[in-house]
């Protein structure tokens, strides 16, 4: 599905549309569709996320605590550090991708994290909805950089990116802890002069059309 608009804020809130999918923002309604995703993928995310510490609320289980996540998300979206996203195929939860730790003054950057429901990995769903994504970073939020960061082993969320091309900038030594390690990441990177020189091809493949 395309629009001739990339992004779209309504009363219902805030719209990306590519070639397949639809991002929005999660909101208390979506409680059961994520909390039934995310249960059943237990084994294929937690390996690949931040350890979640015993005595922290679930939001999976309790959904007061997805609903105040949702919150929290939208005071961050407002406050311009993170933009989250829900995947919709079909208007079916899949999965997530956000837009982490916005930094603007000199530096004008973003990370982008995802995760998909494993019944629907291995469709190029995610390399479609990074591209949507970094679409809106740099053509409506004016970013110049965007950064994806992969451990090692992770070979699904690696084919993501090189669907997509991204540079690889290298290795940081012990770059962010998962499930109670302190894991190596691979960098990778686009900057906004990159996106202006690929923009009409990848939006092309990706997105349905050049906008």
């Amino acid at each position: 599905m395309t629009l001739e608009h990339p992004a779209r804020t309504s009363r219902t809130g805030l719209r990306l549309y590519s070639r397949r999918l639809m991002l929005r923002p999660l909101v208390a309604q979506d409680f059961d569709q994520w909390s039934s995703v995310r249960l059943r993928n237990v084994e294929w995310l937690t390996k690949w996320e931040p350890l979640r510490q015993p005595f922290h609320p679930d939001p999976e289980r309790d959904r007061d605590v997805f609903v105040a996540r949702c919150s929290l998300r939208e005071r961050e979206r407002q406050s311009g550090t993170q933009y989250a996203f829900g995947i919709f195929l079909d208007g079916k939860f899949i999965g997530e991708i956000n837009l982490n730790n916005v930094v603007r003054g000199s530096l004008q950057a973003g990370t982008i994290g995802y995760w998909v429901d494993q019944a629907h990995a291995g469709h190029a769903y995610m390399s479609e909805a990074v591209v949507s994504l970094m679409r809106y970073a740099f053509d409506e939020l004016h970013l110049h950089r965007i950064e994806v960061c992969i451990i090692p082993h992770n070979r699904n969320s690696h084919r993501v990116v090189d669907k997509i091309g991204l540079r690889n900038e290298g290795v940081a030594l012990r770059f962010l802890e998962i499930n109670g390690v302190w894991e190596d990441h691979v960098r990778y990177a686009i900057t906004v002069e990159e996106w202006h020189a690929r923009a009409a091809d990848l939006t092309t493949t990706w997105l349905g059309a050049a906008h």
